[in-house]
Order: C-alpha cells, then structure tokens, then sequence
C-alpha cells in the first residue's frame, strides 16, 4: 500500500454506531482503519505497509465484551507490533482499575464514554505531537539515562559489544527499553551509516516470516505477482533487528541458524543460495532456558544467538535513577508542550521512588506525560499520583501506601490481633494469628483484595476464602475475579 498523506488512525470497537461515527467525524483529518477485534486487527496490520501512528481501543471486544480482557491484550500486541504507537483507550468499562491497567500497559490515555469527538480528536492531536517529538529526540540522542550500577554496567557491556560483527541477544522485561539498547549498538559500532532494519516476530502472521526474512520470487505463493527482497537482503551490511525472536516459528528456527552459521539464505521460491552481512541483533522478554526446556526454541540457535548477553535491568532495580528519569522525561514534555513543569511534594516523591512501575520506563513515561497535561506548573501530591498508578500491578512497600502515622498505627493494630490467648489452643491461636494477618494487610493496603493477598503471599482467591470462614470486615458479597 501506498504511505498515507493524513497521520493513520486505526479504531477497534465492535459498536458499529460508535466505529461509524468516529471514522465519518475523525476521517477528515486520519487515515482511518476500523476493525471490530483483535483477529481483525492483525489481519488488517498484515496488509499494510506500517502500523498506524495511533489507535483509539475499545476494551470490551469479542469474543468476551463485557470483559477488558481482549483490550488489555490488544494494547499489548500492538505495542508490540510497533513501540512508538500512541493509544488511547476509549471505553464504557471505565472502572479506574481498568484505566490504571491499560495505562501500565501502555495506553498512554484512557477516555471513558461517551465522549464528544471534538475532545477525541484534540486528544489524538496532541498525542500524535508527542510521538512525532519522541521519534525526533530519539534520532538526535540515543543515551541511556541513569548513573545506578546496572546502567553503567549497561552502557559498558553497548561498548563493548558494539563493534564486534558477532550476534546478541537482549534480553529483559515489556517496556525496559530493549529496541533503544539495539539503536545504541547499531550507531555505535562500524555499521552505523548503513540500514538499521527491525522486525518484530510476534507481530507478524506465521506465514509471513519467513517471506519478510528472506523474500521471495515470482509465483512462490498467491499474491507474489513480482519478487521481492527480504529483510537480510535490504539490511546488506548494516544491523537487522529481530525483537520477540522467542515467537519465531520452530520451522524457520533452523534457517535463521543457517544465516547466522554462513551467511546463506534462500528466497522462498528460489534454489540459488545468496548471502548476507547483516549483524544480527535479538531480543525477548521470555525466559529462553525455559522456552528451549519446553521444546519451543533450539538450544543450537539459543546459543548462536547469545554470543554476547545484555540484561536490560527492569525498572524496580534502577532506585534513584527513576527519580532521574522522571526529571529527564518531564522536563522533556513540558518543553514539548510550552508548559511549567510540575514537581512532586515530599510524601509523592517517596512514592515515586517505591512504586515498582510493572510496565518500566515505557509506563513511567505516559505517567509523565499524564501529570504533564493535569498538573502543569504545580505541585503534585501523594493522592493525585497514586490515582496514576496501576494498583493491582503495584510493587511498593506496604508504608508508602499510608502515611508513616498511619502505618504505625497499623502495626499496632496488627500486634494486637497476633497476642496470644490465655487458654493456649493450636487451632485457635493460629486461626487468631491468620485473622489478625489478614486484617493487618487490609487495612494496609485500604481493602484492596490484590494488594492485601501479595502482601500476605497467596492468591486472591485463597484471601477470599480464608475471609469467609471467619467474616472478615471488608468481605465481599462476590469472589474477586480471576
């Protein structure tokens, strides 16, 4: 397909009066592509050429539409399929659980309907702005902000590794940051002037890889009215990218090997060998060990891949260095925007640093980006960044939940509770010992069901059990959902 003049919007919602609507309204200004699920969408991503810069979600998609659940993996598979999408979430299951999660996963906002579609497009505009301005700061500067000890050993290991022609593999969590640590290698080794090409294998139909990989002839299968070349062939001496290799069928698994073994491919439909100088460069938040003792990768190719290893660190081990993170990507957007920055008060600074931010540098951004836009030129406070977090997700010590006051005056609760009884019965006492546990961590975490069975270690379903048996307050007429 042809590159459209107008940014491209892709909206997936299974309300056709809603689809409909938007596309007529919004259709002015974007190149829109409407799909109703998540199996339309990856259909439609396979006949063009690029994502679109923006999408605009639904969570509440077939086959289970009165569930986020199709939507909360929607965005995933979309960022996936490209990192520097912008979503934004607009959906009638608005409860701020779902808004925080969608959030952490990288939504970078979450509208709740109805909505005018005046306020939509607004929305799209500016989000269409930061994106442009990240994919223009990223050309200009690639450094890795952050001075903790897995930082440093990060930007040592890129120098390093740089300059060798041999593969890697980067590893490390949604969101770390791996395609950032893949630019810095390219730019700082001799390859630099020549393509950088990246693809990411779970984004892609099965059928299509091995075609993407190595081209294709004329008439080797319905649809090739012409060859083509593969991504080995256009990368030629430059650096190929292939992020989520652990989603590369186990079929092609031995080609790839081939490549990396000789330089030797084939285009599908052809018999004449060619050659590649491509250095390859793989990533993967799986366990690879895991996924080869499954079965589901060759240790062979597990090996060849990891010549050299970088762990990109997630965001929970970087300490201080998400408060410098914070200051790099406010001070960033606030000039992006012609705004005052905002700053944090003492109780939402310590917060910051203890919240474990599940969807790592990727959520820490849009929750800069969000306090940006409410919060410009003032200060923020403990309640109002904490509405910005992902609660079910959360990782942050159980004080940071309350006030140090207040969390004293839990643990005095608690030591109440835990006392033992006059009249010593086992049962009992450790039935006592349970209640007062449960309790503590209630009110702890301020009734939050999720929460309370992390800080307990065991799962919400065996929190709401325990809590029937002895008719804990804060019980619920229904079990949490699973």
């Amino acid at each position: 397909m042809n590159k459209p003049d107008k940014p491209e919007l892709l909206i997936v919602d299974d309300d056709p009066l809603i689809s409909d609507t938007l596309n007529f309204v919004l259709g002015r200004d974007f190149t829109v592509y409407v799909a109703e699920s998540r199996a339309q969408v990856k259909s439609l991503l396979r006949q063009i050429d690029n994502p679109p810069q923006l999408a605009l979600v639904d969570l509440g998609l077939p086959p289970t539409p009165h569930r986020p659940d199709e939507g909360f993996k929607l965005i995933s598979e979309l960022i996936a399929a490209s990192p520097s999408i912008k979503i934004l979430v607009l959906s009638g299951q608005n409860d701020e659980t779902n808004a925080r999660h969608a959030r952490t996963l990288g939504a970078i906002e979450f509208i709740a309907k109805p909505c005018e579609p005046e306020k939509i497009k607004a929305l799209l505009l500016e989000a269409l702005q930061i994106r442009d301005a990240e994919i223009s700061a990223q050309a200009n500067d690639i450094g890795l902000v952050g001075k903790n000890p897995p930082i440093e050993k990060l930007r040592q290991q890129i120098g390093q590794y740089a300059g060798a022609p041999f593969p890697v593999l980067i590893e490390g969590g949604s969101g770390s940051g791996k395609e950032l640590v893949a630019t810095a290698l390219h730019r700082q080794s001799p390859r630099a002037a020549k393509p950088f090409l990246a693809l990411n294998c779970a984004a892609i139909s099965p059928t299509l890889v091995e075609p993407t990989l190595f081209g294709y002839s004329k008439g080797a299968f319905t649809g090739a009215t012409a060859p083509r070349s593969g991504y080995f062939e256009d990368a030629r001496d430059g650096t190929l990218f292939l992020d989520e290799i652990g989603e590369l069928p186990l079929e092609l698994q031995a080609k790839l090997l081939r490549v990396l073994e000789n330089g030797e491919y084939q285009r599908v439909g052809e018999t004449q060998n060619r050659v590649s100088n491509a250095r390859v460069i793989a990533a993967t938040n799986r366990d690879m060990r895991q996924e080869i003792r499954g079965g589901r990768f060759r240790a062979d190719l597990y090996h060849r891949l990891s010549v050299f290893t970088i762990n990109v660190p997630p965001l929970r081990d970087l300490g201080d260095d998400k408060q410098l993170l914070l200051e790099h990507f406010r001070d960033f957007y606030a000039r992006q925007a012609a705004v005052q920055p905002f700053d944090l008060d003492g109780s939402a600074a310590r917060l910051w640093l203890e919240y474990g931010f599940p969807g790592n540098v990727r959520e820490l951004r849009n929750i800069v980006i969000r306090l940006i836009t409410k919060y410009a030129g003032q200060k923020v406070n403990v309640e109002q960044l904490r509405a910005e977090f992902d609660m079910e997700s959360m990782e942050v010590e159980p004080s940071a939940l309350l006030g140090n006051q207040d969390f004293k005056a839990v643990l005095e609760a608690a030591k109440k509770h835990l006392q033992l009884q006059k009249n010593f019965n086992l049962d009992q006492t450790l039935q006592q010992w349970e209640k007062g546990y449960v309790e503590a961590a209630l009110l702890i975490t301020q009734g939050n069901l999720s929460q309370a069975a992390k800080l307990l270690g065991i799962h919400r379903t065996t929190l709401y059990s325990r809590m029937q048996n002895y008719g804990t307050p804060g019980e619920t007429q229904n079990p949490p959902l699973q």
